[in-house]
């Protein structure tokens, strides 16, 4: 991966380290919906705290639902 990796900076143009894209990934894995458990196992984390914390973040789309879904259930 990482030979690979320097072919690919080199068409981006940009000094991004592999390292760089960890947050995205892990992001982009809990926003489709991937199971937090096994996003840790992606990430190496040793505890699901770690991957929860440093990277689950509620977008305001995400809240917004939860108040939608909250309210069809009190309606």
């Amino acid at each position: 991966m990482r030979r690979s990796w320097y072919q690919v900076r080199a068409v981006l143009d940009q000094p991004v380290r592999l390292h760089d894209l960890r947050h995205p990934c892990v992001t982009l894995l809990l926003e489709a919906g991937v199971p937090p458990h096994i996003v840790q196992e992606i990430a190496g984390h040793s505890a699901l705290d770690a991957t929860m914390n440093i990277y689950a973040h509620a977008s305001l789309d995400e809240k917004r639902a939860a108040m939608r879904l909250l309210s069809d259930r009190l309606a």
